[in-house]
């Protein structure tokens, strides 16, 4: 079911110094910037997708390790939520559209850890371009 990291979040207070922190880690500026919410980066030669969230919108307190989530991409967001539910998970993040092509949800598996899952164009575009159809 899980086919890809999407995207990874994580999640700052202070957005300025979170930009000027990653900007420097990375190298580059942000290439989407949503003001005063929102920030990404694409890494690496897939061009994983790094963002960085208001705090104010994190579905849980911030400020710890824990505070990253890793969303995989799946074709239909509702329906991995609906079976990783019924495999024991709880929902942590119900369904919701970020924007056009955009949707997430997530869950904390029995274990306590946060499960992101995605529907996510841009991951959809490059799977289908290297031949990566449905697997498992």
């Amino acid at each position: 079911m899980l086919r890809a990291m999407a995207t990874n979040n994580f999640f700052a207070a202070d957005l300025d110094a979170a930009r000027d922190w990653y900007t420097r880690l990375f190298g580059t500026e942000p290439y989407f910037v949503r003001e005063g919410g929102y920030l990404e980066w694409r890494l690496g030669p897939r061009q994983d997708e790094f963002g960085i969230v208001q705090a104010a919108w994190a579905p849980h307190p911030v400020g710890t390790p824990a505070g990253s989530i890793l969303f995989w991409a799946v074709e239909d967001v509702a329906a991995a939520l609906k079976a990783l539910v019924e495999l024991g998970a709880t929902q942590h993040i119900p369904v919701t559209e970020r924007g056009p092509g955009f949707v997430t949800a997530a869950v904390v598996d029995p274990f306590g850890n946060v499960l992101g899952i995605m529907e996510n164009v841009h991951v959809e575009r490059d799977l289908a371009g290297r031949g990566a159809g449905r697997q498992g």
